[in-house]
């Protein structure tokens, strides 16, 4: 790993995408540099200038979002992570991830993640979503790779219903990830 620690941090299409600004925030004061993904349905929940000002780095929301030099960004930030973070991790990137699909910037750098890299998921997904036996396997199918999860928590949901799919708390899945890429 290099002296730097470099994670990506995925931020998906979950009413939890908030809790990634804080995330962000407290991997940036343990000297880590974030660089924040963000897909298209995050977007709905959250803006990129949060992250763009807790990471002090650019935000990544487009698979063509390009920054100078010749490298298209997601191989650069792929190569240079020594983890990818997925927080909050939706069914539908588990699915995406689990069957190799790469339709967005995220998804191309979860691909050409270099071999070195470690990949946490912090799933936050209504209850029935996670539970659901497509989810289950495809979680299964991404533990086999060596993809590590944390949570998700049992609790309220924003949908109302109480179950398993809240996202694991904020502080923990900063321990997790710093003790990751130490």
């Amino acid at each position: 790993m290099s002296a730097t620690r470099n994670i990506v941090l995925g931020v998906t299409g979950s009413i939890a995408a908030y809790k990634a600004a804080e995330l962000t925030s407290q991997l940036a004061k343990q000297g880590c540099a974030v660089r924040v993904v963000m897909t298209a349905d995050s977007l709905r929940f959250i803006t990129p200038l949060a992250f763009k000002t807790l990471s002090r780095q650019p935000v990544v929301t487009d698979l063509y979002d390009e920054e100078e030099g010749w490298k298209p960004t997601h191989i650069k930030l792929a190569d240079e992570a020594d983890l990818l973070l997925i927080a909050p991790a939706t069914a539908n990137v588990l699915a995406k991830l689990a069957h190799g699909l790469a339709d967005d910037a995220l998804t191309c750098i979860a691909l050409a993640l270099n071999p070195k890299a470690r990949i946490l998921l912090a799933p936050a997904m209504n209850g029935k979503m996670w539970l659901h036996p497509a989810t289950q396997q495809n979680a299964a199918t991404l533990k086999s790779r060596g993809a590590e999860f944390i949570g998700p928590e049992e609790g309220l949901l924003s949908c109302g219903y109480e179950g398993l799919g809240r996202l694991w708390p904020v502080e923990a899945v900063a321990r997790r990830a710093l003790e990751l890429v130490t």
